[in-house]
């Protein structure tokens, strides 16, 4: 959180509320596991995590590279379970946020919370049954990025905004995630034809007022992707209270456009052979 936040009094109470980001102290690890196949125990944390407070769920073996350096976690906790919490549109939408409207930073801020309540849930429930696991919520930044564990647990692919867009909920949704070494089955990437979209679409870019967002792929740690110019998007970022014009004017992002585009583009690729 910047200072700029900090002197917001909605915002700052957003977090300062008891319990608002779940409980403080996590459970014991019970001292006996319960014993059941991996694919089952995927499926029971799925239900358990979208009956408390998740609207997305997937799973990914924990990759060494999305873990920040100075931190060794893959060893102890094979598996990353993601959660996606999605947001108010319309509140969103109002972004960027200013001194006088902060509908949109409190909106984020909400749902940051919500998924860092879902994280602390689901880690005391797999707790409850005899593994480790630790939640990771943002907005601070802990020890793992999120985004590339998303795609991987088949969250939705990664926009041209830098920004994951899921074929329900678009770009309108935040993340969090537990570490565990509950036994578990990952989930495959998806790709319902957002990747093809963005090479045609140019409304994140054309609207992003530091001008950050290029139009063109580059190669950043061996992968081909979209890139966003942190310099220049952060300095507005900051000023803004979290801007997020990009992610509220993807089309993506609008209640229902999500799934219309996808059945689109599936009618598209069926008839290109």
């Amino acid at each position: 959180m910047t200072e700029k936040f900090r002197q917001v009094p909605e915002f700052a109470e957003v977090y300062a509320r008891p319990d608002a980001r779940g409980p403080r102290q996590l459970d014991s690890v019970a001292d006996v596991r319960s014993d059941r196949p991996p694919a089952e125990w995927a499926e029971l944390a799925k239900e358990f995590s979208l009956g408390n407070e998740a609207d997305l769920a997937g799973i990914a073996a924990l990759k060494p590279e999305w873990v920040f350096e100075g931190f060794d976690l893959e060893k102890e906790y094979p598996w990353i379970f993601v959660i996606g919490v999605a947001m108010d549109f319309d509140k969103f939408a109002a972004a960027p946020s200013s001194d006088t409207d902060t509908r949109s930073a409190l909106e984020v801020s909400d749902k940051y919370n919500k998924g860092a309540r879902a994280a602390a849930h689901l880690s005391n429930w797999i707790r409850g049954h005899g593994y480790n696991a630790t939640p990771h919520a943002g907005p601070w930044a802990g020890s793992i990025t999120l985004t590339p564990a998303a795609i991987e647990a088949g969250l939705g692919e990664l926009g041209d905004h830098g920004n994951l867009i899921n074929d329900k909920y678009g770009s309108c949704f935040r993340l969090s995630a537990v570490v565990t070494d509950m036994p578990l089955v990952a989930d495959s990437p998806v790709d319902f034809g957002a990747d093809e979209y963005c090479m045609r679409c140019e409304a994140c870019n054309n609207a992003c007022p530091a001008g950050a967002i290029e139009t063109e792929k580059r190669w950043v740690r061996g992968v081909k992707k979209y890139y966003v110019d942190f310099d220049k998007c952060l300095p507005y970022f900051n000023e803004t209270h979290g801007c997020g014009i990009c992610l509220a004017i993807c089309p993506w992002s609008r209640p229902g456009v999500a799934e219309k585009l996808v059945l689109r583009l599936a009618k598209k690729r069926r008839a290109s052979g």
